[in-house]
């Protein structure tokens, strides 16, 4: 057992950290509760709410110029799998790792799943990699891979998919998400409709191959890496796909996949009103697919989706935690992944506990009365309060720290990582 795993397992210093700060606790969340006749129940959502944490988020990031280390990545996917529980045990809100295949395949199987279940961790949607050409694979992705004009390519890429599923099979997962660099640079390079068809086609396969409890997320990305065309370039292009496929089927939404400006929480009403919502991939932008810290850029962008998640979610009768998937997907380019990590999930859990306050009753009355002021007050009002208290108490309901960071930083975690595993290692994937 390594000296962060057994970190983990001290609980006595959670208690330390948030019985000193208990006094400050109690008088700011007993403020706030005493104006929110819900408070129970809020609690409870909260407490239930969980962010799957993928496996490539644990290193350090960087861009196609250059990668900095900050140093003690994890080595290894037991050491990915380490980090994310040590998150868990610190927020009580990252209880699922994502793996990307083939990035971190695991070598035995059995044993990755007793490590996680350990620490608390289950195993959320598995993610096929296609964009990317692997030291041994026969034919190249150049082109495409869903979508290539060989049928050899495509075979490929869909073996590749299935193979991803039987990994996801072993450990307990039940999704996959299939997200394409598939698409053209210049005009002329596809004929669109041929491109579409060939990509359904190859989808089908994959979509026949999943088990009866599994989901199929067909993620969309506006542009890049092509810049003329993407294959799968919007929500309405992924809906097409999901609907086509059948009932396993669903569209994924990263935050930073669309143009400047998308109302994107129009598009999550739509694809709920729809039922084609499959879940999320959280993070932030400033001009386009940036991946930066969820919250960090546009925090009232952020509550304005999740207002509509919670009013389409309870039109549906969906269960808040379970029925669409969340995940965080970003790039640590400067600072501590871990540390990235809690502020992202804090800034998901205060969007969230946000959402939950705002008046229904009041705003769809307003809404019928074309009162537009009066609409914008009742959600701006929910906006505005500071839920971080709320937030807090439900991490320390079950077993978190008040404050994640502060007690990382006390307990010095990232001089402990670099003195195991060392200043310059590089973990696989971002």
């Amino acid at each position: 057992m390594s000296n962060i795993l057994q970190m983990q397992i001290e609980k006595y210093k959670i208690e330390e950290h948030n019985q000193k700060r208990s006094a400050d606790q109690q008088r700011s969340f007993e403020y706030l509760a005493t104006s929110l006749p819900n408070v129970n129940s809020i609690l409870q959502k909260l407490q239930d709410f969980q962010i799957a944490i993928p496996s490539w988020a644990l290193g350090s990031g960087g861009t196609r110029f250059g990668r900095f280390s900050i140093g003690g990545d994890p080595r290894s996917l037991e050491e990915k799998i380490e980090d994310v529980g040590l998150l868990h045990s610190l927020n009580r809100s990252s209880g699922a790792i994502s793996l990307h295949i083939p990035w971190d395949i695991p070598k035995n199987a059995s044993a990755i799943k007793a490590l996680a279940a350990q620490l608390g961790l289950r195993f959320d949607a598995v993610n096929s990699n296609t964009f990317q050409d692997q030291p041994d694979q026969q034919h190249s992705y150049k082109f495409g891979s869903l979508q290539h004009t060989d049928k050899s390519v495509r075979k490929q890429a869909i073996d590749h998919n299935i193979e991803v599923i039987k990994h996801g099979e072993s450990l307990g997962s039940e999704a996959i998400t299939v997200w394409l660099a598939d698409g053209s640079c210049f005009p002329g390079q596809l004929n669109f409709r041929k491109a579409f068809q060939r990509t359904l086609e190859s989808l089908q396969e994959i979509y026949q191959a999943l088990p009866e409890n599994w989901k199929m997320f067909v993620e969309y990305k506006a542009y890049e890496p092509n810049f003329y065309s993407m294959t799968v370039g919007d929500w309405g292009q992924s809906y097409l796909y999901a609907s086509k496929l059948g009932e396993k089927a669903y569209t994924l939404v990263d935050l930073g996949h669309h143009l400047p400006n998308a109302n994107i929480e129009q598009i999550v009403s739509l694809l709920l009103m729809e039922g084609k919502l499959g879940g999320f991939h959280f993070n932030d932008s400033k001009y386009g697919d940036d991946d930066l810290t969820v919250g960090s850029i546009n925090p009232y962008q952020l509550f304005l989706i999740f207002y509509e998640l919670v009013e389409g979610m309870d039109e549906r009768g969906m269960n808040h935690a379970n029925d669409l998937g969340w995940m965080i997907d970003a790039s640590h380019n400067l600072k501590d992944p871990l540390e990235d990590l809690m502020q992202s999930i804090e800034a998901i859990k205060i969007a969230y506990a946000q959402a939950l306050l705002v008046d229904q009753e009041k705003l769809e009355d307003a809404r019928n009365k074309n009162d537009v002021t009066r609409a914008q007050e009742i959600l701006q009002e929910a906006y505005r309060t500071d839920v971080r208290p709320l937030v807090a108490q439900a991490r320390i309901n079950v077993g978190g720290v008040r404050e994640p960071i502060a007690l990382y930083r006390e307990q010095k975690v990232r001089e402990q990582l670099i003195k195991e595993r060392g200043q310059k290692t590089v973990a696989t994937g971002l």
